[in-house]
């Protein structure tokens, strides 16, 4: 009885493993072509964005930086400061990781977007797929990183392909959460309003319901871009370049300067990235709301 109490009986333990496994493989086995094209179709989208960062001049990228700061934050000093930042990325010598960086980014809120928008207003036209969906939404936000690197190897291989595919799944939640919420969100008043006015269903949607929860998207995109700039360090384990890698070589060779660099130059652009898209989903509050 005491050695029951102890130790966990291994007649009442769950395979989950073994099972996980079984159907990895044959997702594999049997989906191995679909994966393919989803991998080269990311893969596009992702050199197509890095060739064009690269392809423009990093003068031409810091004063538009500075003149989109200030155009949505109205204040003068900040497109200063966030030129400047981008100027000290590229004198630690890391504008053309920066960039990659960013390509890796874009593509994956990109794809956040496409996918996190039609699946938020299903959950809000139906509680019965926002509470199917929300526990998966729990689950991709609180698993841990590396635990998505494993089935991205193994659909997608090394490269940069399987970090925006992790990217994805650890980015996409907020989005499409606050989409949810934000179309939940617009009073039942106005929508019976513009119903009584002879609106059918997609009307409603696209002309009352998604223009009013815009700020809500919009702080959403906010935290989907942040959590996919957190996400660069952990994607350079699986072979995406840029500054996220700079950071592990520098903790595989202990060089302090070398990484302490690669982090501000992450930081910097997390700060630019964040006041930008900050600025533009309080602006659209601000209309909304007047």
């Amino acid at each position: 009885m005491p050695e029951l109490l102890l130790e966990f009986p291994e007649f009442i333990q769950v395979p989950l493993a073994e099972w996980i496994d079984v159907i990895i493989g044959w997702l594999l086995t049997n989906w191995g072509p679909f994966f393919d094209a989803v991998g080269e179709g990311i893969l596009f989208i992702l050199l197509n964005i890095e060739r064009f960062l690269l392809w423009i001049p990093w003068l031409v990228v810091v004063v538009l930086v500075g003149l989109v700061t200030w155009a949505v934050m109205r204040i003068w000093w900040a497109g200063l400061i966030m030129a400047a930042f981008l100027v000290l990325v590229g004198s630690f010598g890391y504008w053309e990781l920066s960039m990659m960086t960013l390509a890796i980014i874009v593509a994956a809120v990109i794809i956040s977007f496409v996918i996190g928008i039609p699946t938020g207003i299903i959950m809000a036209r139906s509680k019965l797929v926002e509470s199917i969906v929300k526990p998966a939404l729990d689950a991709m936000q609180t698993m841990p990183s590396f635990v998505y690197l494993i089935p991205a190897l193994m659909f997608f291989g090394l490269g940069k392909v399987p970090a925006v595919f992790a990217t994805i799944i650890y980015a996409a939640p907020p989005l499409i959460r606050l989409t949810n919420v934000g179309i939940r969100q617009v009073p039942q008043s106005v929508v019976e309003a513009a119903e009584a006015f002879g609106s059918n269903g997609r009307q409603v949607l696209f002309e009352v319901q998604l223009p009013l929860a815009i700020p809500a998207i919009m702080v959403g995109l906010n935290q989907t871009t942040m959590m996919a700039l957190a996400m660069v360090v952990i994607a350079s384990m699986i072979g995406a370049r840029g500054l996220g890698m700079e950071v592990l070589l520098a903790i595989n060779r202990i060089e302090v300067g070398r990484g302490f660099e690669a982090g501000l130059s992450i930081v910097l652009m997390a700060i630019i990235i964040d006041r930008i898209t900050h600025a533009l989903a309080a602006r659209q509050e601000y209309s909304v709301t007047t």
